[in-house]
């Protein structure tokens, strides 16, 4: 550009080189990245059509059919973070009028809700207190008083810390005539879930946490029944960008030649291919306690104490950052995750450490 035609000179900060700190993530995400998922978001950028980056979107698919363990045809990854996986199952499956139900005892049930309702969906809440998980007789009473065509769930309600048991959910759903749509974001990786043999509808998740990728894809998945659902729409999705049957077809999944739909994000799509490989070449045998998160664990904030200034201490004292409670947790809990390559007992000391420090240096109220 012509400096003499300039009437905004270029920021002074942007001529300065870009500098990040280095930090330990143990909020409940994102987390950090590893090596190896680093150096494949680093690798130079090649066309969105080209075929090996087709090759990509291909190992994406079976990495994520092997995460969610199903066989479901329609298995892709959304280019967005969990939230546009969240918009995305409802654009497609729901339309005006529609009947929904949704399990809330959190933060992501009450942004689920909200989806729905901007679509002119007839919306129902199932409520719980946040810190509790719902029965499967709390679910059939709302199925049936409501007679929803999908019921939305959180696995991993992540500003409380409460991991949802799922089975049964799949099966009572169907014997009423409703998809299931479940919330996998915080869980995925950290707690089992078997979608096929849960018979879950529709799942999705996000790159950010245990699969440690840099934010911006989000795996989803949808059964046979509800890929029908989204064919026999009487109307198109009210988006274009996250329509799955434009999707489906850049994602070689409805068995036609692929078409340029968008220009998806190439490096992330690097970093979850890794990711998911590295999930790929694990093996766990672990058990969690029923209803508790496994990767987020909430503590109530000690008596006396303000959580801002326990968090605020941590990241500039000891480069550690966690977090407060968020939507119904909010003030109430300190959040902290562990997650892929970060779940480990230095971390867990480290953290310990860290909290010690801060309960001893941080002002306690006396009111």
């Amino acid at each position: 550009m012509a400096s003499n035609l300039l009437h905004i000179l270029p920021p002074q900060r942007l001529l300065r080189p870009l500098a990040v700190p280095e930090r330990l993530l143990l909020g409940p995400g994102p987390s950090n990245v590893p090596p190896r998922i680093l150096a494949a978001s680093s690798r130079q950028l090649l066309g969105h059509m080209h075929p090996e980056v087709l090759q990509v979107m291909d190992d994406i698919k079976v990495g994520i059919q092997y995460a969610f363990q199903t066989q479901n045809k329609l298995t892709l990854a959304i280019s967005g973070t969990g939230h546009c996986a969240m918009e995305a199952a409802f654009l497609n499956l729901v339309e005006h009028g529609d009947t929904v139900l949704v399990a809330v005892n959190g933060i992501w049930g009450q942004r689920a809700a909200d989806i729905a309702r901007r679509l002119g969906a007839s919306v129902h809440e199932l409520l719980k207190p946040p810190g509790e998980y719902f029965t499967p007789w709390d679910i059939e009473e709302g199925l049936i008083q409501h007679k929803p065509s999908v019921l939305f769930i959180t696995h991993g309600e992540s500003s409380t810390g409460v991991l949802q048991p799922l089975e049964g959910l799949g099966k009572l759903c169907h014997r009423h005539g409703c998809l299931l749509l479940v919330d996998a974001v915080a869980s995925l990786g950290g707690a089992p879930i078997f979608m096929d043999q849960q018979e879950i509808d529709i799942l999705y998740s996000g790159s950010q946490k245990v699969l440690n990728a840099p934010p911006g894809s989000a795996p989803i998945s949808f059964s046979e029944q509800a890929r029908e659902k989204i064919l026999r729409r009487k109307t198109n999705p009210p988006s274009f960008y996250l329509d799955m049957r434009w999707l489906a077809n850049y994602w070689g999944c409805d068995g036609e030649a692929r078409r340029y739909h968008h220009t998806a994000p190439i490096s992330s799509f690097f970093s979850l291919r890794e990711g998911l490989a590295m999930l790929a070449e694990l093996v766990s045998g672990s058990r969690q306690a029923k209803a508790r998160l496994p990767t987020i664990t909430t503590v109530r904030v000690p008596e006396g104490y303000d959580w801002k200034e326990i968090t605020a201490f941590l990241m500039d004292n000891h480069a550690i950052e966690i977090s407060g409670g968020l939507g119904p947790s909010l003030g109430k809990v300190l959040r902290i995750g562990l997650m892929g390559c970060n779940s480990t007992s230095r971390n867990v000391d480290r953290v310990l450490h860290a909290l010690r420090d801060a309960l001893r240096c941080c002002r306690r109220s006396r009111l």
